[in-house]
């Protein structure tokens, strides 16, 4: 029988497993420890720092020239020999020398082990396998084939891995056990320890941005008394001491907002939120969201500067990472460089019902058709009961829509609803094909939204505006909505009938809607100065500026279903 800790190995592989766990017990005999922590952190060189420093001797291919490496081993900070520690990711042996494959998270090196430099130490690598982590001790030199190696005076062991790597350095194929196994998935590809590394870069000049603002990164609570902050169903938990009911907080906005209540006009959160809600590409239980709120500023605000951070940000993973950054810009289906379209919500309707956008609908033009046969028309749309009318009439079975979809049109209460799921429906998919420039999209600010699906946000009330329609914008980047933002509502009175309302609709079964937070009110109450908020999710814009599709990609441990 199979040992707990080795159920999951095949045959082969448990073999493997036991010469390494035998190799350990050697490297015990002889009076060593396999699972060595004796190493001073601040001896050792990053592989990466070694190779920017020989870097000036490298040359077109590649190859390195050997006088000018010695010339530099002389200048280097570290003195003529290094210390290096890292993973052994490739082996080659022949007799008397061997070279072993060396990587950390800075990058890699080659690691050229001879019998007569080594000495007793070239015994260890009798039981050294690649997964294992070394610690070698020697000048930086250049093989005869022009490779850039450390040449080893000394060797052994640090960790003993007592499972192999994927077979032949190919990475793992199974998509869902790179997920799982994400450890094996970093160590075995170049591609996806790159995209976490940009991922990195991309929180920090966010906050770069954001502080270069007079903006103050916050905490706010992540255990939520009530629902708030969006529109979502939440996770709920228990708080045992209190005996008390808690929710995993959907979004930090309300509290942010009591923030700028209390004078932190400028604020912001880069932070985790959850919601309840399934699993897709695009979508993950649990994320990482920035919000930030600015006093005295508007919706028109924020869309300037989310033109001006996206391309910060941009420009930052440019200059941090280059060679792949190049790889992700000839990849990506959409386009920075052009001025973001701002587009209203109702005003797209209108061209997608008026015929405007051609053969660009796809699957949206069977529901077009069946709307427009039921009395649909550009200028209705304004109309609200034409358009509950349209919407009684093609949820007839006799109209020949899918069921699911049926069930959207019937669950919508009010023309806001209406006329956001005929956006949803008709247009969002589209964006792409609609906004296409010289073969790739541009980004298009979807702005004015309902009042009816914007409870948090500031209606229209400036001369010229609509009062059915807030001060909002989500921005969709080739078709995947990526940020959130509006003007806030700050009128307590009108705040606090938006939270009744989304109480009766809890009460007539709907899920997706917030509770009534009376502190927050009374934080109204003291007066919120002008504000405007924005909210982007790390995810999407990690997965947009990599060229990812699936948001797995970019987050090191996603939610998966349990392993069988």
């Amino acid at each position: 029988m199979s040992s707990p800790q080795t159920t999951d190995l095949g045959t082969n592989e448990q073999a493997l497993r036991a010469a390494r766990v035998a190799k350990a017990e050697r490297i015990r005999a002889r009076n060593a420890d396999p699972f060595a922590n004796d190493i001073d952190p601040s001896a050792i060189i990053p592989l990466g720092e070694l190779r920017r420093h020989f870097e000036p001797a490298r040359r077109a291919d590649g190859t390195y020239d050997i006088e000018q490496v010695a010339t530099l081993a002389k200048r280097a900070p570290w003195g003529e020999s290094v210390v290096v520690a890292a993973r052994v990711i490739a082996s080659r042996s022949f007799g008397k020398a061997s070279f072993l494959r060396l990587r950390d998270w800075s990058g890699d090196i080659q690691l050229f082990c001879r019998k007569n430099v080594l000495g007793a130490d070239f015994a260890a690598l009798e039981d050294i396998d690649v997964a294992d982590h070394v610690t070698a001790t020697g000048p930086v030199m250049v093989t005869k084939t022009g490779e850039l190696s450390v040449d080893a005076s000394r060797l052994r062991i640090l960790t003993k891995a007592y499972r192999p790597l994927p077979d032949k350095w190919h990475g793992l194929s199974d998509v869902e056990v790179r997920y799982r196994r994400r450890y094996v998935d970093l160590i075995a590809s170049d591609e996806v320890r790159a995209i976490f590394r940009a991922r990195a870069f991309i929180v920090r000049s966010i906050r770069r941005y954001l502080d270069e603002r007079g903006f103050v990164e916050v905490e706010t609570p992540t255990m939520n008394p009530l629902v708030g902050g969006a529109a979502a169903r939440p996770f709920v938990t228990h708080h045992n001491a209190l005996d008390m009911q808690l929710f995993m907080r959907i979004a930090p906005e309300l509290y942010l907002k009591r923030l700028v209540v209390g004078g932190m006009e400028r604020v912001y959160e880069l932070g985790r939120c959850y919601r309840n809600e399934g699993l897709s590409t695009r979508h993950n239980p649990e994320f990482t969201m920035l919000e930030y709120y600015m006093a005295y500023a508007r919706y028109e605000t924020l869309m300037d500067m989310t033109e001006e951070l996206l391309r910060f940000v941009d420009a930052e993973l440019a200059e941090r990472m280059p060679a792949e950054h190049a790889s992700w810009a000839q990849s990506r289906a959409f386009r920075f460089d052009l001025p973001f379209e701002r587009r209203p919500m109702k005003g797209l309707i209108k061209s997608c019902v008026a015929g405007e956008y051609g053969d660009e609908l796809g699957e949206g033009q069977s529901l077009l058709n069946a709307l427009k046969s039921a009395g649909l028309t550009a200028e209705g749309v304004d109309d609200r009961e034409r358009v509950r009318g349209v919407f009684e009439a093609v949820l007839q079975p006799s109209a020949g829509l899918p069921l699911v979809t049926r069930k959207q049109l019937q669950a919508c209460d009010n023309h806001g609803e209406r006329l956001f799921l005929l956006y949803e429906l008709l247009v969002e998919p589209n964006l792409p094909a609609i906004f296409r420039r010289d073969g790739k999209s541009v980004p298009v600010f979807v702005i004015d939204h309902p009042v009816e699906t914007s409870p948090l946000a500031r209606r229209q009330t400036r001369a010229g505006g609509d009062p059915s329609l807030v001060e909002r914008f989500e921005l969709f980047v080739h078709g995947r909505e990526l940020c959130n933002a509006f003007s806030e509502l700050n009128d307590p009175d009108d705040q606090a009938e938006r939270f009744r309302e989304q109480v009766a609709k809890k009460a007539r079964g709907a899920e997706e809607t917030m509770d009534y937070d009376e502190d927050y009110i009374r934080a109204l109450e003291h007066g919120l100065p002008p504000t405007a908020g924005f909210g982007m999710g790390i995810d999407r814009l990690t997965m947009a500026l990599t060229a990812q599709e699936s948001i797995r990609e970019v987050i090191l441990f996603p939610l998966l279903r349990p392993e069988r």
